[in-house]
């Protein structure tokens, strides 16, 4: 599979064009951003872990009947992917109180809820990603209603899925995003998941493992990256 030019550059990832046009070549690179690219730095083997992590993680969901774009790793850094039509709706699942759902209801950090949240988000960089709803995405065409209920309840079994993998691991799956896309008429989960894109904490310390360690300045971001993936059993070189 040879890597052609670059199709498009994010926060932290980059994607390239293959000599198949259905495939991509995902580069998870070492930039680390935070609010809305106000916060930057460049953390050595952040790639890497975020990469081996994603390939893990969507190769269980895989496992456990969830279609994904992940094909293959092909190296430290990259993985090939199927080409989707991304649909611009970002799923969020919050199973304990964090982040801006503290900020927004005033309710302290680290309430466990009886049982998930699930919000929409406006995929959007520029508007900071609004929270929209079902009557929006309609109304705006960004999705069928069909597919809005496909993502609400895709992403309900991925909670389903991932909230046990990581208990076993003796971490907490506080909340996470995800993106879908089309593929031959299905919805098919695209994007990643890592910590860049969750929220981790220890279970016994509810020690942060995720890209809070960034936000807050607590250090150690690359070191807990790895740490998840020690836990997770996810293959490392060393």
């Amino acid at each position: 599979m040879n890597k052609g030019e670059q199709l498009y550059s994010g926060k932290a990832k980059s994607v390239f064009r293959t000599d198949d046009p259905e495939r991509l070549i995902l580069h998870f690179r070492n930039d680390t951003s935070a609010f809305d690219g106000v916060k930057l730095a460049q953390l050595e083997r952040k790639g890497e872990m975020n990469n081996r992590i994603n390939a893990f993680i969507m190769q269980k969901l895989e496992a456990a009947g969830v279609q994904t774009h992940f094909i293959e790793q092909l190296g430290p850094e990259e993985s090939l992917v199927r080409r989707l039509d991304m649909v611009r709706v970002e799923c969020v699942v919050r199973n304990v109180v964090a982040g801006s759902l503290s900020k927004r209801l005033g309710i302290e950090e680290g309430l466990v809820l009886d049982e998930p949240v699930f919000e929409f988000f406006l995929k959007d960089d520029a508007l900071h990603d609004p929270m929209i709803n079902e009557s929006h995405i309609r109304v705006f065409g960004w999705a069928s209603e069909e597919e809005t209920a496909g993502m609400h309840r895709l992403s309900h079994t991925v909670n389903g899925v991932l909230k046990p993998l990581f208990a076993d691991a003796g971490i907490m799956l506080v909340d996470f995003k995800l993106e879908f896309g089309r593929a031959d008429g299905q919805l098919v989960l695209g994007d990643e998941f890592t910590p860049d894109g969750c929220r981790l904490w220890d279970a016994q310390t509810h020690k942060k493992l995720d890209k809070d360690r960034f936000r807050r300045d607590l250090g150690e971001v690359v070191e807990s990256y790895r740490e998840v993936a020690r836990r997770l059993g996810v293959p490392l070189d060393d």
